[in-house]
């Protein structure tokens, strides 16, 4: 029987996300990654992993855009 790999488990997405299973319990537990629970087991939509890393992302690539555009310019006066 072929597994559902749409859900998965928290040591699946700790393998996914490169982190401790303790990290992705906590991320979890306080609402910063989506997920939900079946009993005391947190369970992950794979979808909605990704759609969450391309969030995290996109935002940090906007964060990146807006400090590099409120540098000052550095004049380049003579010395």
């Amino acid at each position: 029987m072929a597994k559902n790999k749409e859900i998965m488990n928290t040591k699946e997405v700790s393998d996914f996300l490169k982190l401790h299973p303790f990290t992705v319990n906590k991320l979890a537990r306080e609402g910063k990654i989506p997920a939900f629970k079946i009993g005391a087991d947190w369970r992950f939509d794979k979808k909605l992993i990704d759609k969450w890393i391309k969030d995290k992302i996109d935002y940090n690539q906007v964060g990146k855009d807006r400090r590099k555009a409120s540098k000052p310019e550095q004049s380049q006066s003579p010395s």
